[in-house]
């Protein structure tokens, strides 16, 4: 059996600035978006809404963040209810949070990672990306049914937190 010798470059992931990766990453997959200067945005549809991602890096500290809105609007009568389930929700996730916004009541998922510089550039691998983008809208699609159950669905964030985690097995 004969190995093909592989130069270093093919060994390296690949790499380029925070948000010019990005946005290869949402053009490779047809996703709309817009630049501009530190931010990028994107929307995309999931299974049970449309998502809008967001990142915004900050040079200075070397910081990307990525931001994750599932369209939910949280009144504020119904504020207590959800931060009792985004406690529950978060304890589940092993990367970001989902928080809800103050403010203006907008729930959102947010993960922040560091950077790295090479050449004294900052530059971000597709797979740090990918494992980014991808977590993000995995675990929106994954609580979303729960924040659902809570606002419209009458149950209690333990209650939505159960329906929402059953597993199916086999076909109906």
């Amino acid at each position: 059996m004969t190995m093909a010798m592989l130069d270093e470059a093919d060994m390296e992931p690949e790499r380029e600035a925070p948000l010019e990766m990005l946005e290869s990453y949402f053009l490779a997959h047809g996703w709309s978006c817009d630049r501009h200067d530190e931010e990028i945005t994107a929307t995309i549809k999931g299974s049970w809404t449309e998502y809008e991602l967001r990142a915004l890096f900050r040079e200075e500290d070397g910081v990307l963040q990525f931001l994750a809105f599932p369209d939910v609007k949280v009144t504020e009568d119904r504020r207590p209810a959800i931060w009792e389930t985004l406690a529950l929700v978060n304890e589940q996730l092993w990367l970001g949070h989902f928080e809800l916004w103050s403010s203006s009541g907008i729930l959102l998922y947010r993960n922040a990672t560091m950077v790295d510089s090479v050449d004294d550039e900052p530059s971000l691998s597709l797979t740090a990306a990918e494992l980014m983008i991808e977590t993000a809208i995995d675990e929106c699609e994954r609580f979303y049914p729960v924040f659902q159950f809570v606002l419209w669905g009458g149950k209690t964030p333990r209650e939505a937190l159960t329906a929402a985690m059953v597993d199916t097995r086999g076909e109906a």
